[in-house]
């Protein structure tokens, strides 16, 4: 697979405690709930691709799958390994993206990505796996979504602050809002894996104007490598209309937490 002039290796190179630390994280109902839709038993070898800290490679483990985290940024598998460590999962770490898989990788019986096929080659992505899991065996795509609901207005906060400081003109956005583009599940029925099926949970959780600042840290279009001399003004920014919703400092996020589980048609 090619690797194209866009990719960034290090676009989220600074942003790995925050994005550990703030990041709404997967539910342990919902690994379960995933755990049971494909089958998995302990001891069974599990590919986290583009992994970060780990918000899926660590709960595979605890459940006492074999997990492989790999992603491009070597701090974010630093702060994977600081997790894993103390807790005794043994996590096998690898600092390559989806573009340079090693030769004789796998097999794996499950791939799991979070928030992560959107930065890939999906179609040349999914090929790619193809040739790396078992028979039987699926992708499982994770992701979040903020509820369109007045608890969340701090989000429309955050997304209009961040417009100001340049974050839709991101190559990444403007892709996504081309009426050419297409979803992961399009993309996937034309692939090797076109069963889909998902697994979601609603979550709920409480957040201060750290935490909401926190979060914006570890997005790609405003943590502080993308906005440099300007991080303390976007801050600054950021809290001062934070406080304009919630002087008491209190917000509340309500999400959907969901996996997408793609795999071969049967008897391939």
């Amino acid at each position: 697979m090619s690797v194209p002039n866009s990719f960034q290796p290090r676009r989220f190179r600074t942003t790995a405690a925050s994005y550990a630390r703030f990041r709404l994280g997967y539910p342990d109902r919902l690994i379960r709930r995933v755990i049971a839709q494909t089958g998995l038993k302990p001891g069974d070898p599990v590919l986290d691709l583009g992994s970060g800290p780990g918000l899926l490679a660590l709960p595979f483990a605890a459940a006492g799958m074999a997990v492989t985290a790999v992603d491009p940024e070597p701090e974010m598998l630093e702060a994977l390994n600081n997790d894993a460590i103390p807790a005794k999962l043994a996590i096998r770490t690898c600092e390559v993206s989806s573009y340079n898989l090693p030769a004789g990788f796998g097999p794996f019986r499950l791939v799991t990505m979070g928030r992560a096929f959107h930065w890939m080659d999906r179609a040349a992505t999914a090929a790619a796996l193809d040739r790396l899991v078992v028979p039987g065996g699926a992708l499982a795509f994770f992701d979040d979504e903020t509820l369109k609901t007045v608890e969340n207005r701090w989000r429309t906060v955050l997304d209009t602050v961040a417009a100001r400081f340049g974050a839709d003109a991101s190559p990444h956005r403007i892709e996504r809002k081309n009426p050419d583009h297409r979803s992961h599940e399009s993309v996937l029925l034309e692939s090797p894996f076109p069963l889909l099926e998902t697994a979601g949970v609603i979550v709920r959780r409480s957040l201060s104007a750290d935490d909401i600042v926190g979060l914006a840290g570890s997005l790609s279009v405003t943590s502080p490598q993308a906005l440099g001399e300007r991080a303390a003004a976007f801050e600054d920014e950021l809290r001062r209309e934070l406080a304009v919703l919630s002087p008491e400092g209190r917000f509340l996020q309500i999400s959907r937490v969901s996996a997408l589980i793609a795999r071969r048609q049967a008897g391939d």
